[in-house]
């Protein structure tokens, strides 16, 4: 490795250290502008994780896909401006913008402006979430209390604590209430 290479990869691991987790842009994986906005404020209290139930994806072009299937049907099929949750974990590890920071989502009725919406695409009702999606979805929050969108003390729920649903599915139920913010 050159000595260019080697300030090059630094930089960057100083960045992601400094600037949080690196999110693959709606532009990225090819997802439409929205249609419209609402802004979400700062220092929520809440999180609610999700699956979207539908079509595992472990590399980038068949996550990107899959969101792209996401959003057509969210914004077609229903109606919504944009694709439903903030942020999405592939199987690949990454953490993909939906609405993104400041954003209201569509992702649980009565608790969208007051909470930021992570989902993890798949069904972990059978699947589980790997280690790099775990790390990726703790990167996510704890990026989001360091930019001040939730609170260092937030509240982390399942889609079925506040909500009639099986989401996030078992095996993601079971994770996340291992996790130190998850609350009953």
């Amino acid at each position: 490795m050159t000595n260019k290479a080697i300030i090059l990869l630094a930089v960057f691991m100083c960045a992601q250290a400094v600037f949080g987790v690196a999110v693959v842009s709606k532009a990225s994986w090819g997802g439409r502008a929205p249609r419209s906005k609402v802004t979400l404020g700062n220092y929520l209290s809440y999180a609610v994780v999700h699956h979207t139930a539908g079509n595992y994806c472990s590399t980038r072009a068949a996550c990107a896909q899959e969101l792209r299937n996401i959003q057509s049907y969210h914004m077609d099929s229903l109606g919504w401006p944009d694709i439903g949750y903030n942020f999405l974990i592939g199987g690949d590890g990454a953490v993909y913008e939906g609405r993104g920071w400041n954003v209201v989502g569509a992702h649980a009725t009565n608790w969208n402006s007051k909470s930021l919406g992570i989902s993890f695409l798949g069904n972990y009702n059978n699947s589980r979430a790997t280690a790099a999606m775990i790390s990726a979805a703790k990167g996510i929050l704890a990026d989001a209390v360091s930019r001040g969108q939730i609170v260092s003390g937030y509240i982390l729920y399942g889609h079925r604590q506040v909500s009639a649903t099986e989401c996030p599915g078992t095996n993601l139920w079971n994770e996340i209430r291992t996790w130190s913010n998850w609350r009953a």
